[in-house]
C-alpha cells in the first residue's frame, strides 16, 4: 500500500512538472546513451538550489548503455566515477526519468568518452578546474555530437535557494573547506541538464526488473 501511495504522489507530481511518460520496468525500451536522472521524495541541499517551480526533485543522473548484453550505468557517485549494473543503480535511486539526447549524440565516442573517466574521484567541490568528477559534469564531459562538438555547454552554478539567497547549508559546506561558495561559476548539475531542450524525457522507470 506505501509502494502504491508512493507511485501515486510521484505521478500527481510529474503531471504538474512534465509531459506525460510511459512507466516502464525493462532495460528493453532503454538506448544508449540514455540519461537516467535520480528522483527524490525529500528535498536535499542540491534539490532546494537547482529544482524550479514544481519540478521533480532531481539529484543525480547516470549514463545508460549496455555491455556484452548486460544493462549497465556509468556514474560519478561519492566512491568516484564508476560502471555499475542497472539494477544495482535502481536499488538505491526513487523513480528515475529516462532523457534521451536528441538529436542523437555520437554514442561510440561519448561512451568512449565516458569510459575514459572511470577511475576518477568524485568532485565534492564541483569546480570544473578539478581532475575530480561530479554526476552531470561527467555527462558533459562526455556528450559529443557527429562533429565532436560537446552537446552540453557550462551554465552559471547556482547554490542559492528561490529568494536569491545562498543557503547556510552551501555557506557551511564551503567555509569548512576554505573556499567561497563558487556562485554563476560556469558548471552543471542533473536537475538543469534535465530541462536541456537536447533532452527529451522519454520514460519513468520504476520497480526495475531484469
Amino acid at each position: 500500500m506505501k509502494t502504491f501511495l508512493s507511485l501515486a504522489v510521484f505521478l500527481m507530481t510529474c503531471a504538474f512538472s512534465c509531459p506525460a511518460q510511459r512507466i516502464i520496468t525493462s532495460h528493453r525500451h532503454l538506448h544508449d546513451g540514455d540519461l537516467l536522472f535520480v528522483t527524490v521524495e525529500q528535498e536535499t541541499p542540491i534539490t532546494e538550489v537547482t529544482r524550479q517551480g514544481t519540478q521533480l526533485r532531481i539529484d543525480h543522473v547516470g549514463i545508460y548503455h549496455l555491455h556484452d548484453g548486460k544493462p549497465m550505468v556509468i556514474e560519478a557517485n561519492y566512491a568516484g566515477v564508476v560502471e555499475t549494473t542497472l539494477e544495482q543503480f535502481t536499488k538505491s535511486a526513487g523513480k528515475i526519468l529516462v532523457g534521451r539526447v536528441k538529436p542523437q549524440p555520437d554514442i561510440l565516442k561519448t561512451l568512449h568518452n565516458a569510459h575514459q573517466h572511470l577511475g576518477k574521484p568524485y568532485d565534492f567541490i564541483y569546480m570544473p578546474s578539478s581532475d575530480a568528477v561530479y554526476c552531470s559534469e561527467l555527462v558533459t564531459l562526455s556528450y559529443v555530437d557527429k562533429k565532436g562538438k560537446a552537446v552540453f555547454g557550462p551554465v552559471p552554478m547556482s547554490f542559492h535557494n528561490d529568494k536569491g539567497e545562498i543557503t547556510a547549508y552551501w555557506k557551511d559546506y564551503y567555509s569548512r573547506r576554505g573556499l567561497d561558495v563558487p556562485e554563476g561559476v560556469g558548471g552543471s548539475n542533473p536537475s538543469e541538464l534535465s530541462r536541456r531542450k537536447a533532452v527529451k524525457i522519454k520514460y519513468i522507470l520504476s520497480q526495475f526488473a531484469k
